[in-house]
């Protein structure tokens, strides 16, 4: 086999090896990333949404140094500004460090004056509030939510659309954040479909000019 033959199909192989694991994988989790503090307010979100039974199921952890507590998560979902609430229902919660749901007005997110939230889980005094408990580094929370709000979104645009209220923040815990979804969000299904539609296009590619 010539030198130039060999090489272009290693590099087939590892394209395929790189994009094919991404293709299998599956995207359903994401880093949140303090917006003003970055590293020192950080959290991860699995989320799993059936679209036949509009239900979002997502676990929360807190992946914080030092003390960071988690007092507040919310969802601004697509189209941003549009609070659709009202088409939510069936809110239930692990109740680990005494977060709670909460169906009234959420308020105002601190960073992010444009938010309108759709639903929201709080220790008190809304989505700013710093009430007591909340989730520490370390701890994992689950909440389910079902209702017609969800129609027509999709896993990635609802778990991206989530903020994060976080209070005592950094060493001495005179911070606070709020935190979005970090520098990987979750891959819409498509963008998938397209690195393998790119990889198939590129191989028959090279299997032409071999042949030629």
């Amino acid at each position: 086999m010539s030198l130039p033959r060999k090489a272009g199909l290693m590099a087939i192989a590892f394209l395929a090896l790189t994009f094919g694991g991404a293709l299998t994988a599956k995207a359903d989790t994401i880093t949140v990333v303090g917006f003003t503090n970055g590293s020192l307010a950080t959290a991860t979100v699995n989320c799993t949404f059936n679209s036949q039974t509009n239900t979002l199921t997502f676990t929360i952890t807190n992946t914080s140094p030092f003390g960071a507590r988690i007092t507040g998560i919310g969802f601004d979902l697509p189209p941003a500004g549009n609070a659709s609430a009202s088409g939510l229902n069936g809110f239930t919660g692990n109740t680990v460090g005494d977060l709670a749901f909460s169906d009234a007005a959420l308020g105002n997110v601190p960073q992010f004056n444009s938010a309108v939230l759709d639903f929201g889980f709080s220790t008190g005094g809304g989505f700013a509030g710093g009430g007591g408990g909340g989730l520490l580094p370390g701890q994992s929370a689950t909440f389910t939510v079902t209702g017609a709000g969800f129609t027509g979104l999709t896993e990635t645009q609802i778990c991206n659309s989530i903020f994060v209220r976080f209070n005592t923040v950094g060493a001495t815990g005179q911070l606070s954040d709020v935190g979005v979804p970090g520098t990987n969000p979750v891959p819409e299904p498509m963008t998938m479909i397209l690195f393998g539609t790119g990889l198939a296009g590129v191989a028959a590619k090279v299997r032409r000019r071999r042949k030629a």
